[in-house]
């Protein structure tokens, strides 16, 4: 990092085997950079080039944190974000473009709340893999409907679509240790449960679908759903408990 001033945006990024994608996905952000800014990329061990293609780019806003071990996305997106010195934090994804205007769009959701998520595009593969649910701007200050939403699975909160400021860290970090998956939606259930989302009608990520993607391409086993309601129940419980003025 060049040191030069103050850093106003980090993006933090987590990748894995991402190699054929993630030069790609740099490149579209670093365009929307200020030289101030940094690009935060924690690598989950991969066992591919990923590491050598970040090198590669040399570009002094980018912070390369390579992990010893494999300890799964959501583990690198904590890191990501403990490590991140901006005003404002954007999260994103190692396969995706950043479309144009993307940072300026959240910055400027985030000139009247903490937290905030913008709609997507999709591209490379089958559409129905996601369900045709949007954010509305009109929803934003909904917070129980949202977190109910969220709950059941229907509320579409991707990471790669959120950015938060950097006082609301305290609230979300760390990430309940539990949290084996979608710390996205731990996120948003932070923001909601805080009355501080807004929602960005207008898509600023182009979505990349490939077999290698985290999100699943079919239904998931009654079972494996059953455990992840829990597990963002508990979610709700924790984030109640952080919540200010509920100590």
């Amino acid at each position: 990092m060049s040191g030069a001033g103050a850093v106003r945006v980090s993006v933090c990024m987590a990748t894995y085997n991402g190699q054929e994608y993630v030069a790609e996905q740099i490149q579209s952000i670093l365009s929307q950079l200020s030289p101030e800014d940094e690009l935060i990329v924690v690598d989950d061990a991969s066992k591919d080039s990923t590491l050598d293609v970040v090198r590669r780019i040399e570009d002094p806003r980018i912070v390369l944190l390579p992990s010893a071990e494999n300890k799964g996305y959501v583990a690198s997106f904590e890191k990501a974000v403990s490590a991140s010195r901006g005003e404002y934090i954007m999260l994103s994804d190692q396969d995706d473009i950043w479309l144009p205007g993307r940072v300026e769009k959240l910055v400027d959701a985030l000139q009247t709340k903490d937290f905030a998520a913008s709609n997507f595009t999709v591209f490379g593969g089958p559409a129905n893999r996601y369900h045709k649910v949007q954010l509305k701007e009109s929803d934003s200050g909904r917070w129980v409907a949202n977190l109910v939403t969220t709950w059941i699975g229907i509320r579409p909160y991707y990471g790669c679509t959120m950015a938060f400021r950097a006082a609301a860290k305290k609230q979300i970090l760390p990430f309940p240790e539990f949290l084996t998956e979608t710390h996205d939606q731990w996120i948003a259930i932070v923001a909601n449960l805080n009355r501080s989302m807004v929602h960005v009608a207008a898509p600023t990520v182009a979505r990349r679908l490939h077999d290698e993607n985290t999100t699943p391409k079919s239904r998931r086993p009654v079972a494996v759903i059953l455990r992840a309601r829990i597990m963002l129940l508990r979610a709700i419980f924790v984030a109640l408990v952080r919540k200010p003025g509920t100590r």
